[in-house]
């Protein structure tokens, strides 16, 4: 196995457009046809279409205890790139293009591995990690498929590093009723549903600055606020859309009812557009993922700020990390990359874990 091959892999990867919105992928999509090509013929494969670009492949051969798990839908193409998104370029120790480093880098590993071994091997594609949907991966869990696997690896970049832990993400919107009329009326204090919106997010702002300074470490975003007809007008309605990041052993659950229950809470409805646990989530540990890691001798990593689907296996009661090539720095970027020596790093540690199986 050489980096040449995963290069060559790559810039396949990077030339299909899977770009997370605007969800247009279908089960027979060219990105399919060309991964189960790439694979000897001794891979069983499923392909699962749920819809709204939410497909699922699961490539399996042997009885492999260890199973990869790899999105290949990207976030949209920045405009004002040096270099062309949906080409791979070589400059230096770098390669440039969507997907990259977030995460075909670590797919290319994976199928080169595929295509130069016959070891028992089992790789989990989804489409749909850049949407925030998580569905691709909960229904493999619902399904009973993820009972076969003694661990999981989610290849998101962490410098090739083992993280066993890292923060979950909660997506909110409220929408707060009040009672129109003109603003000259003196209930417009109590009635306003801006007013009690904006009562709201100074309670709120004000629970996570006492919750940081207790060391508890949320992150809490309010990100849109509307609502509103005019000035003179007592606002009937208003909308806002925040989120949080938990802590490893925190609870979405838990932050929520106690969110919602603040001042003004009761005067809104809550929907939760998605809802990613941290790992681990509250109650559980990572004890079986770092045995695994302790045994094979990988590098552990400090725990990370971002979220990845390692949490909705975890959650399943399936030991799970995180390890793949890059940094999370360098994803999203206007011109996305990853290194070379990333790639080989990563096609190595893939290799022993591949070798490793039970």
């Amino acid at each position: 196995m050489k980096v040449d091959g995963v290069l060559n892999r790559l810039k396949h990867l990077v030339a299909f457009d899977t770009q997370n919105p605007p969800r247009t992928l279908t089960a027979d999509a060219a990105i399919f046809s060309w991964i189960s090509a790439s694979l000897r013929p001794d891979f069983a494969i499923e392909i699962a279409d749920h819809g709204l670009g939410r497909i699922s492949m699961l490539a399996v051969r042997g009885q492999s205890s260890l199973l990869f798990n790899v999105h290949l839908d990207t976030v949209p193409v920045i405009a004002g790139s040096r270099f062309p998104a949906l080409e791979l370029s070589r400059h230096a120790d770098r390669v440039y293009g969507r997907g990259t480093c977030d995460i075909k880098g670590a797919a290319a590993c994976l199928l080169e591995i595929a295509a130069s071994t016959r070891e028992p091997m089992a790789m989990l594609f989804t489409t749909d990690e850049e949407g925030a949907s998580g569905c691709c991966v909960n229904e493999f869990v619902s399904a009973g498929y993820a009972a076969a696997f003694n661990q999981v690896v989610v290849a998101e970049p962490t410098d090739c590093k083992a993280v066993l832990s890292h923060r979950g993400y909660l997506s909110v919107k409220g929408e707060f009723t009040g009672v129109s009329g003109h603003s000259s009326e003196p209930r417009a204090l109590q009635d306003n549903a801006l007013h009690k919106l904006s009562g709201w997010v100074a309670a709120a702002v004000g629970k996570a600055a006492q919750l940081a300074s207790q060391d508890l470490r949320p992150c809490f975003n309010v990100g849109e606020v509307h609502g509103g007809v005019k000035s003179n007008v007592i606002a009937a309605e208003a909308r806002l859309h925040w989120s949080a990041r938990l802590a490893p052993g925190d609870s979405n659950e838990d932050f929520l009812a106690m969110m919602s229950g603040l001042e003004y809470g009761d005067s809104a409805q809550w929907h939760i557009p998605f809802s990613g646990p941290p790992l681990p989530t509250a109650g559980m540990d990572v004890a079986g993922a770092r045995a695994f890691v302790e045994k094979l001798g990988i590098e552990p990593g400090p725990a990370v700020d971002f979220w990845t689907e390692a949490s909705l296996f975890a959650r399943a009661g399936i030991p799970a990390f995180v390890l793949g090539p890059g940094n999370i720095e360098q994803a999203h970027a206007v011109d996305e990359w990853v290194s070379i020596e990333q790639l080989e790093s990563a096609l190595k540690i893939y290799a022993k874990l591949v070798n490793a199986h039970d």
